[in-house]
């Protein structure tokens, strides 16, 4: 089973970092994905969808240190959601991107930037001269 989501929006405000016990660090914004196109009237429409994000440990210190409202992100994680009861007893849910990795992609009016960010180091492979020429494409 695959539980994977990969967002690229814009930051709807400046994250909200807490630290939590032994120095646990979470963060968590909203995001901002929008889809245009046009309606049968041929006028240009624009959906947004908000997406709440969740960041742990080292990535909630580098969204802590770097990421500000408006920010254009690439976020790629898994959906999670949790249930409570608010002051009245009524059970209230809500879906969470529990993010693995996120890239800033630039900042808002600025193009070329761009710095990634990982819950998990992955190594690429460091392919020799003589692996590259066995490849069969």
């Amino acid at each position: 089973m695959v539980n994977k989501v990969i967002l690229v929006g814009n930051t709807g405000q400046d994250p909200d970092v807490r630290h939590l016990e032994g120095g646990v660090a979470v963060a968590n914004f909203n995001l901002a994905t929008s889809e245009t196109y046009k309606n049968k009237n041929g006028e240009k429409v624009t959906q947004t969808e908000w997406h709440r994000v969740v960041l742990w440990r080292g990535l909630a210190e580098i969204a802590e240190k770097f990421v500000k409202k408006g920010q254009l992100l690439y976020i790629e994680g898994r959906l999670r959601t949790r249930s409570w009861e608010d002051k009245e007893g009524v059970k209230r849910y809500t879906t969470e991107v529990f993010a693995d990795v996120m890239r800033m992609l630039g900042k808002k009016g600025e193009e070329g930037y761009s710095q990634e960010s990982s819950s998990e180091k992955q190594e690429e492979p460091d392919l020799s001269r003589e692996q590259e020429d066995d490849l069969p494409f």
